[in-house]
């Protein structure tokens, strides 16, 4: 049998000796797209075979950085954050090879894969398999999404701590399970976001969609949500899913945004349009 992963999203699904009939439901949806040239598959061998190389960045108090060169789908990067009870694995790499793999193990393997919304899910169970049966935590209002199922995945709510000074917790917007990592580390907080929160080209500031390919917004009352949801939280640093960082004063850069975001779409300063 062979693990097949939809081209588009870099999502595995499950194993069948042939690709997956139809389009992968993940890249249906108006949060992705179906390429103009159709539907592709591509096996876990073939895109280990492909040429390419994994990048490596430490960024610091036990937080590393994986991605793989040329991207594969997505392109998201990955983190690994060490603790002294085992390390989470967030956003797991849509790809597995020796290379990634012996990177991982390096760094004292994984306890816990954990993604920040389904686009992120990945290769998590071919993850979970080659680090001796990690937990994968899936939030509990995406869970329909997971498209290999596993007796390695659990459910999770509102808030989860699944390693010492590791919280999860639940934003929503981008999907209803969309979520964040919390690190309480001597950074001053370190907050990993996938695209719960996405990146924006300016240096200190970020963005809220329902959708990113398709530039579809999230409303104001979500976006005031999510900056409410984290005000309890300290963050100096922020991490996302195309490598976008901010590593100092994260928490204003994320309320200045969520207003700046607010403002435009309740026409608060449509004078100026």
């Amino acid at each position: 049998m062979t693990i097949w992963i939809c081209a588009t999203c870099g999502v595995e699904h499950p194993d069948s000796p042939e690709p997956p009939p139809g389009d992968c439901a993940i890249c249906a949806d108006e949060r992705q797209y179906i390429p103009h040239e159709g539907q592709s598959w591509i096996s876990l061998d073939q895109l280990s075979a492909q040429p390419h190389a994994t990048v490596h960045r430490e960024h610091g108090f036990g937080v590393h950085a994986l991605y793989r060169e040329p991207e594969f789908a997505i392109g998201q990067h990955s983190y690994l954050v060490q603790t002294a009870e085992g390390n989470l694995l967030w956003d797991p790499p849509n790809y597995l090879d020796a290379e990634i793999l012996a990177i991982v193990r390096k760094l004292g393997g994984a306890a816990v894969i954990a993604a920040s919304h389904p686009h992120m899910f990945g290769s998590q169970v071919s993850w979970s398999t080659a680090l001796g049966g990690a937990r994968v935590l899936v939030n509990a209002a995406d869970r329909a999404w997971v498209r290999r199922a596993d007796a390695a995945i659990e459910s999770w709510d509102e808030l989860l701590a699944p390693l010492p000074g590791i919280t999860l917790v639940r934003l929503g917007g981008h999907f209803p399970g969309s979520a964040v990592a919390h690190l309480d580390d001597a950074a001053g907080g370190t907050l990993l976001v996938g695209d719960t929160i996405g990146g924006a080209a300016a240096e200190g500031w970020l963005t809220f969609l329902r959708s990113y390919p398709n530039r579809i917004p999230l409303s104001a009352n979500i976006v005031r949500r999510i900056a409410d949801s984290l005000e309890p939280y300290a963050f100096e640093r922020l991490f996302g899913l195309g490598g976008k960082a901010i590593r100092h004063g994260a928490a204003h850069a994320v309320r200045r945004s969520a207003q700046r975001h607010i403002d435009r779409v309740t026409g608060a300063h449509d004078e100026l349009t």
